[in-house]
């Protein structure tokens, strides 16, 4: 199933796609998709539901995120494409929950951005406490699937000391949506195609099975470290076709439109402004 909130910010309703794409209310069923029920989404025929009419704003699927846990390097093109050698652990790093934005909400370039960047990823939601747990049953521990933007500013991020970190969490640098998609409706999370377009021309594209720590790998791997709990996210890397990576590079400004796509995961658009 395809579960999404909508509304306005601070606002959000939980719901739910029907067969033909329509937009059906789940408030009556649940109060939010967060905590607990991510663990037991509600099984629910969504045409009993009622329907919602228009086009309402569409907004994290997901409430009470925690932590925004990022894979950085994960595809072996995209390393490539870097000139840097593949990692031989997953390389972390967080990105702040104030960043969290609706998938087709503005993108702000905070003052004195110079190289804000774009990354499509494949986000993985998780949907009970995960702790010490085996490869082989990670997967067990998803809720869902979602589309994530891991916007960068490339000189906060490289150029200025420090972590990752303070170039990854400016309002609205973490896009999350259109929906949280079932595992049952992706089935093997290592086959599927991303992309990105950066005013209607094709930046990024690739696959994850490129990946070079699946999904799987990656839920293990973290939770050796730190317990993971219903509702974090994990940001999967991004393929390549980065503006970093470009020759010559190209950055971000105010009046691109960033498009991006997932199968089976739908569509983000924003707009980018210019704080």
């Amino acid at each position: 199933m395809k579960y999404l909130r909508y509304g306005e910010i601070g606002a959000e309703k939980p719901g739910v796609l029907d067969a033909e794409g329509r937009l059906r209310d789940l408030s009556g069923v649940v109060d939010d998709l967060s905590g607990a029920t991510l663990g037991a989404l509600p099984q629910v025929d969504p045409e009993t539901l009622p329907l919602v009419e228009g086009a309402p704003r569409l907004g994290v699927p997901v409430a009470g995120i925690g932590k925004i846990v990022c894979i950085g390097l994960n595809y072996s093109d995209h390393a490539a494409e870097a000139g840097m050698a593949e990692p031989e652990e997953p390389i972390v790093f967080m990105k702040a929950t104030s960043a969290l934005s609706g998938p087709n909400d503005p993108v702000r370039l905070p003052r004195g951005a110079l190289k804000g960047d774009w990354e499509v990823e494949l986000g993985v939601v998780i949907g009970k406490t995960a702790k010490y747990v085996s490869e082989a049953d990670a997967l067990n521990y998803v809720a869902g699937y979602t589309i994530v933007n891991d916007v960068s500013e490339r000189a906060f991020q490289i150029e200025r000391g420090g972590q990752w970190t303070k170039g990854k969490s400016s309002d609205t640098f973490g896009p999350i949506g259109p929906w949280l998609v079932t595992p049952d409706e992706i089935g093997d999370p290592q086959t599927l195609a991303l992309s990105l377009d950066l005013n209607g021309e094709r930046a990024q594209r690739g696959s994850t099975s490129s990946m070079i720590f699946t999904v799987a790998q990656i839920i293990s791997y973290l939770s050796q470290m730190m317990s993971l709990q219903p509702g974090d996210v994990i940001a999967t890397g991004t393929p390549p076709g980065v503006g970093m990576g470009m020759k010559p590079q190209r950055f971000l400004k105010a009046g691109d439109v960033m498009e991006l796509r997932i199968d089976g995961l739908g569509v983000q658009r924003q707009p980018v402004l210019q704080d």
